[in-house]
């Protein structure tokens, strides 16, 4: 464990997938960034104020948007979708703490297009810890890695801001 833990360190992570993003940002002065609470949200948050984008992060929280609501329910700290820029035509970047299965991910797109129509999408993630259930892939991820099915990788965010992540075994 303690090896996983040092090559998760999420502070540098998030160094390395703002360098992989500042160039789209550079590019394209309509960039708007979403995060998918709450690791998502977190990185959002500090890539807007990095990157000094004009729009503000939108949030979102794809709890009502899960396939798999029916048989989990509703969690207890369901927080409300915020996006305070126009979706139709913006280019979104949507942001994730750790990619897994896909369904995430696929739940937070359905979700967006409730509030328009993007001309662009993009995926960024700090970990993609593999096991995909659908056919979803970042265009920005910095640490590919293996976990068991039983393994949970948390981003956690301390009073301070910073990031850390937490690795716990079922």
């Amino acid at each position: 464990m303690s090896n996983v833990s040092s090559t998760l360190n999420a502070e540098a992570l998030y160094q390395q997938l703002l360098k992989q993003i500042k160039p789209q940002a550079v590019a394209n002065d309509n960039l708007a960034i979403i995060g998918i609470y709450s690791g998502g949200a977190w990185i959002a948050e500090r890539l807007v104020n990095d990157l000094g984008l004009k729009n503000k992060p939108g949030l979102i929280d794809v709890s009502f948007y899960r396939d798999d609501y029916a048989a989990k329910g509703l969690h207890a700290d369901v927080k409300p979708t915020h996006i305070p820029f126009e979706v139709d035509g913006a280019h979104i970047i949507l942001v994730d703490d750790v990619l897994y299965t896909g369904r995430t991910t696929r739940a937070a797109i359905n979700e967006l297009f409730d509030y328009g129509r993007p001309a662009r999408v993009m995926l960024a993630a700090l970990v993609d810890r593999g096991g995909r259930e659908l056919p979803i892939a970042a265009d920005f991820v910095v640490h590919v890695a293996s976990f068991e099915p039983a393994v949970s990788v948390n981003l956690q965010r301390a009073d301070d801001g910073t990031l850390s992540f937490s690795i716990d075994h079922a």
